[in-house]
């Protein structure tokens, strides 16, 4: 395969090859029409000697003479060829047989046959006249045949042939053709490098787009931006377009290292506890049955760790390849009371509570929905200290269906609110009263909520507590209530009571 020809060039090639079409085209017309103006011109002058010569034999009282060489013989011997003596035309007289009787000097001896079709013109042909071409050494002519007739009885006596060379035409026609042929030529030539200077110009952005993303591959430095060009068009928005790009992957790599990196992290403390559990085994703890049960018990907590992480991750991975959920009907006051059932035994010293219970019943995956409330009291107890209270919640609220897990925990502060629904991401591992989750429960809550077009919000105030909300839109309505903003929920000044807000 041979070298691959730029876009430049090419852009070059086809600009140059349609003005050289338009030049050709607009050429062609030219010449053309000078060409049909210019034998405009010579039939102009043809009649206008046609009419002199008619003028002059009008003038001299044109009578027929019979005499053997026929009626007009006299009088255009004696007068015709002096009157009649212009050096750019010439004319010729015949008799109605078609016998030359007299011409004027131009030919230099040669005479222009009469066409025979010119001997079957009338009376009527006055104003038409038979227009036929000759050539005499090279030298083209183009002549005029019209008949005599006599005034007196309106009969034809002979015929009047001018002629005219076409030299003058000839040549215009041959300078007019130079004159396009070099200035096409020109004209090309400054197509050409204007087109190539002004592609080079106009893609110099391009370029540089192009060099920017190599050394981005090259480098793999997605922090780089490709130049905007100040220029408000096409280019200017490629630009913008692909720093958009740019920014939105640098973000999915971060996240990329940020996850993997927190994985092995996740990872790493639990292995690393079973391994040296194991190492306790091994050096003799299968004989002391009391430190044998207490390794076998941390190994069982680490394993159920790892296998809830591996779990949580699934399900993430699943979101993130946009897993199609089962939606049904789903009575949201049932599940309310079930995870509260099943949260009792983790409570240990703290209040676990049901405040505010509508019945409400959403469209969404009942399992997924189960996991995301017991993720949310889970996190309330963990964030809890003993003596303080956890409040499950369901009501509705502006066409959304609010599933609330407050608590009087130790809140959380500012600065961590807009990344509590990270991956991985804690505010404080010491505040868990247990040994921590791998900071995906939170994670998996947004995620789950978002999955069913609904979203998760917290709300918490430093040392008084926290309330998590999912918000999940209701089922139509023949006439649905529609709001303008999304809601919002605050902690109350009651620490033991927090109403809706979100972690």
């Amino acid at each position: 395969m041979g070298p691959r020809m730029s876009f430049r060039t090419r852009l070059t090639l086809a600009y140059t090859g349609f003005f050289a079409l338009a030049l050709l085209l607009l050429g062609c017309g030219i010449y053309f029409s000078v060409r049909q103006a210019l034998l405009a011109g010579v039939q102009r002058d043809l009649w206008a000697a046609t009419r002199q010569v008619r003028a002059i034999f009008n003038a001299g009282g044109l009578e027929p003479v019979r005499t053997p060489t026929g009626e007009l013989d006299p009088y255009l011997r004696s007068e015709f060829i002096q009157i009649f003596n212009n050096p750019n035309l010439g004319a010729q007289v015949f008799d109605r047989n078609g016998r030359l009787l007299n011409s004027t000097p131009n030919l230099d001896g040669h005479d222009l046959p009469l066409a025979p079709e010119a001997l079957t013109l009338g009376a009527e042909s006055v104003g038409t006249g038979l227009t036929t071409t000759h050539e005499i050494d090279g030298i083209n002519l183009v002549s005029l045949v019209t008949p005599l007739v006599l005034q007196s009885n309106n009969r034809v006596v002979g015929y009047l042939q001018v002629w005219r060379p076409l030299r003058d035409v000839e040549t215009t026609l041959r300078m007019l053709t130079g004159i396009l042929l070099g200035g096409g030529a020109i004209a090309l030539l400054m197509t050409a490098a204007g087109t190539a200077l002004l592609s080079r110009r106009a893609l110099s952005p391009v370029d540089e787009i192009t060099r920017t993303a190599q050394s981005i591959v090259r480098a793999e430095d997605l922090a780089q931006r490709v130049p905007v060009p100040p220029q408000q068009d096409e280019l200017h928005r490629l630009a913008v377009t692909i720093n958009e790009l740019l920014e939105r992957l640098e973000k999915l790599f971060n996240a990329q290292r940020r996850f993997v990196a927190d994985v092995s992290h996740e990872l790493r403390t639990p292995l690393a506890a079973m391994q040296g559990n194991l190492e306790v085994l091994e050096r003799g703890g299968l004989n002391n049955p009391e430190l044998a049960r207490e390794a076998l018990a941390d190994m069982r907590r680490e394993t159920g760790r790892l296998i809830r992480m591996v779990n949580d991750l699934l399900l993430l991975a699943q979101s993130d390849a946009r897993v199609q959920l089962r939606f049904e009907p789903v009575e949201l006051d049932t599940l309310l009371l079930e995870v509260y059932r099943e949260l009792r035994p983790l409570a240990g010293g703290v209040v676990l509570r049901i405040g505010a219970e509508d019945q409400v019943t959403v469209l969404g995956d009942r399992d997924r929905l189960k996991q995301a409330l017991l993720n949310l009291g889970v996190n309330g107890l963990q964030y809890t200290p003993p003596g303080g209270a956890v409040t499950l919640g369901l009501e509705q609220r502006d066409g959304f269906a609010l599933l609330t897990v407050s608590d009087t925990g130790v809140g959380i502060n500012e600065e961590d609110l807009p990344h509590i629904f990270d991956r991985f991401y804690r505010a404080d591992r010491s505040r868990s009263r247990y040994s921590g989750g791998a900071g995906l429960g939170l994670s998996i809550v947004k995620r789950v909520a978002e999955a069913h077009h609904g979203y998760a919000t917290v709300a918490s105030v430093p040392g008084r507590g926290s309330t998590f909300a999912i918000w999940l839109p209701l089922p139509p309505r023949p006439a649905p209530a529609e709001t303008s903003e999304q809601p919002a929920l605050e902690v109350k000044a009651n620490d033991a009571s927090p109403l809706p807000a979100s972690r």
